[in-house]
């Protein structure tokens, strides 16, 4: 997390709104060979207390799974290059604008037959947000569901902390932040810059 307390005001409501909707993130655990990284969808529970995620049955992650493990997963929002000619002002340098959640907990296996349940809240979630009639596991045979039941581990993870970095140019005055979000919204280097001007303009507090 970035160490200004200018971009880290947010509070934990916002930051979890950002990793409900991006729902993919990160999941990094400590291996015997260093750091163990997986990308992974995941649902974040009503109350925020957990999250769950599955994981293919040959991740190397899930062989440290043998008792609950410290993890953090890491969602990356919005983020930009932010040039200094664009705050019209002397003296300015060049900076990188993002948005960056980290949410660290204990992370366990559930038991196996959680699974479809598991399957049927995370796509529902999903499949919500789209225009068209949501999938559903109904659509499936019941040998090719039982196939890729077999070959996925449901897993859920304690959230213990939420933390967030909202960098949005905060740190310089407010016209100044304005002209840098008209730039970044007409087209940079980045992803999502129309979300991330909108962001700047109004930043999380």
């Amino acid at each position: 997390m970035h160490p200004n307390p200018a971009f880290r005001k947010a509070g934990i409501e916002a930051a979890l709104a950002v990793a409900r909707n991006r729902a993919f993130g990160q999941l990094i655990l400590n291996g015997e060979d260093g750091p163990t990284v997986s990308h992974i969808p995941f649902l974040i529970a009503p109350d925020a207390v957990s999250l769950d995620l599955h994981l293919v049955r040959s991740n190397p992650i899930l062989r440290l799974l043998e008792t609950p493990q410290a993890a953090l997963i890491t969602v990356s929002g919005p983020d930009g290059y932010v040039s200094p000619d664009w705050y019209e002002t002397p003296d300015q340098v060049p900076t990188w604008n993002y948005v960056a959640i980290h949410l660290r907990g204990s992370l366990s296996v559930l038991p196996q037959g959680d699974m479809h349940e598991m399957l049927e809240r995370q796509s529902a979630a999903y499949e919500t947000r789209l225009d068209k009639v949501p999938w559903t596991t109904a659509k499936m045979t019941p040998d090719a569901l039982a196939r890729l039941m077999r070959q996925i581990v449901p897993c859920r993870m304690k959230i213990e902390t939420v933390d967030s970095t909202f960098k949005l140019n905060q740190n310089k005055p407010d016209d100044v932040r304005l002209k840098a979000a008209a730039q970044i919204a007409s087209g940079g280097i980045g992803t999502e810059l129309e979300a991330l001007a909108a962001l700047m303009r109004d930043p999380p507090a």
